[in-house]
């Protein structure tokens, strides 16, 4: 997050869209949620889920960029996830011609279903962050000016 906001210039727009798990500060996970999750983290080998509102604090730390909007899109798109699955069933061809991807395919079904039931729970959710970065202080750009100015 650091890197992405320093990077962008001033005035820039930010604007992210990535999973993450329902934040666990008020309600814990249990032990199924816990389950769950590490099971989706080393199935695809991900690196580990944090919440909309984690991933909120993290932006503002920065001290780079105005208000942050977050929300959580599920609604949205919770239906590709088995829509995903679907694909493969109405257009069995990589399945057929790749036999030595079968249990690729089942897995990946099997993963796919999982992660769709875990967003209709409310374990995970589908976080859209938007930003704009601060403008640069005007003593700073005034002296950049100067600098081009100069050469």
């Amino acid at each position: 997050i650091n890197e992405m906001m320093r990077v962008l210039k001033p005035g820039g727009k930010f604007v992210m869209a990535t999973w993450c798990q329902r934040d666990d500060r008020e309600v814990p996970f249990s032990k199924k949620d816990e389950r769950d999750l590490r099971f989706l983290y080393e199935e695809w080998t991900h690196p580990y889920f944090i919440s909309i509102e984690k991933y909120a604090e993290l932006i503002d730390a920065t001290g780079l960029m105005n208000e942050v909007t977050t929300a959580d899109w599920v609604d949205e798109t919770i239906a590709s996830w088995r829509h995903s699955v679907w694909v493969g069933i109405y257009d069995p061809r990589g399945f057929i011609f790749k036999p030595t991807k079968y249990l690729k395919c089942v897995r990946d079904a099997y993963c796919l279903e999982r992660m769709h039931r875990a967003f209709k729970r409310g374990l995970m959710q589908y976080g859209m962050f938007a930003a704009t970065k601060k403008a640069a202080p005007v003593a700073a750009a005034a002296e950049k000016a100067e600098k081009v100015e100069s050469n």
